[in-house]
């Protein structure tokens, strides 16, 4: 487990959440905000956060929409229990439990969801450069498929529910094949980190059952200057109002 000494503590939204990461292993950044910020949630359903680490999408989708029933499921202990203490630490609900997704307790199974969101590890078992920390490298290089983890989510999901999902650009002909055929609806979301430049990372939506056609929509644009050109952060405004404001980034489904 980690110690108070091995951990940080960081501010998501402007401030609105503080969350305990660990300052070694792996640490969210903008990925899981944005993830949040996708889900169609409303007031009264449920979520699902399939790999939810410390808790950081669930909880901000949690200060941005109150009055949701939140559950995570996390295989590594020591993250599952940062989770829960940053949920309690924020005032916000959410139910961990700790377990493989290919495998989930007997808790969770008996449960659906309105919505399932997630965002797999990036790394194929062979791609990349290992992490140094074990935990780090746990939660960026798949031990399970993509297909494992829409298996997973569509298993969790009630009828005409949304799966969503963050992953490396890369990775969408593995997500897109996965859902075909299960599920409908399919919207994808390239995000770009300057205008001009290639997409680095994606989010997919699908609706279970659904059966409307795929939709492939315009870029996110994270920054506004066309190139790095300081240390000073230069995030578009539409950018700067998810990422510190807690707005959303709806895709329309």
């Amino acid at each position: 487990m980690f110690t108070p000494q091995d951990l940080t503590q960081d501010g998501f939204l402007g401030g609105q959440l503080t969350i305990a990461q660990p300052r070694h292993g792996y640490r969210a950044a903008m990925d899981p905000v944005l993830l949040a910020a996708a889900c169609p949630a409303r007031a009264g359903q449920s979520v699902l956060e399939l790999g939810c680490g410390a808790g950081v999408a669930s909880l901000c989708l949690g200060r941005r929409v109150p009055g949701l029933r939140l559950a995570g499921l996390e295989r590594q202990g020591d993250y599952a229990a940062l989770a829960r203490g940053n949920a309690v630490a924020n005032a916000i609900p959410f139910e961990v439990f700790e377990g493989d997704l290919r495998h989930p307790p007997a808790a969770l199974r008996a449960q659906s969801f309105n919505h399932v969101i997630a965002n797999p590890p990036y790394f194929t078992a062979q791609g990349g450069t290992a992490a140094a920390d074990p935990g780090r490298e746990a939660a960026q290089r798949e031990e399970t498929t993509q297909a494992d983890w829409v298996t997973a989510a569509l298993k969790r999901l009630h009828p005409g529910g949304y799966v969503t999902l963050i992953q490396n650009a890369d990775r969408l002909p593995d997500l897109i094949v996965a859902l075909a055929g299960r599920a409908g609806g399919i919207t994808v979301l390239p995000l770009a980190p300057r205008q001009g430049r290639a997409a680095g990372r994606v989010i997919v939506q699908a609706r279970k059952g659904a059966r409307s056609p795929f939709r492939l929509l315009a870029p996110f644009v994270l920054h506004a200057a066309p190139h790095h050109g300081s240390d000073g952060e230069d995030l578009n405004p539409a950018a700067v109002t998810i990422l510190r404001h807690g707005g959303s980034l709806l895709l329309g489904n």
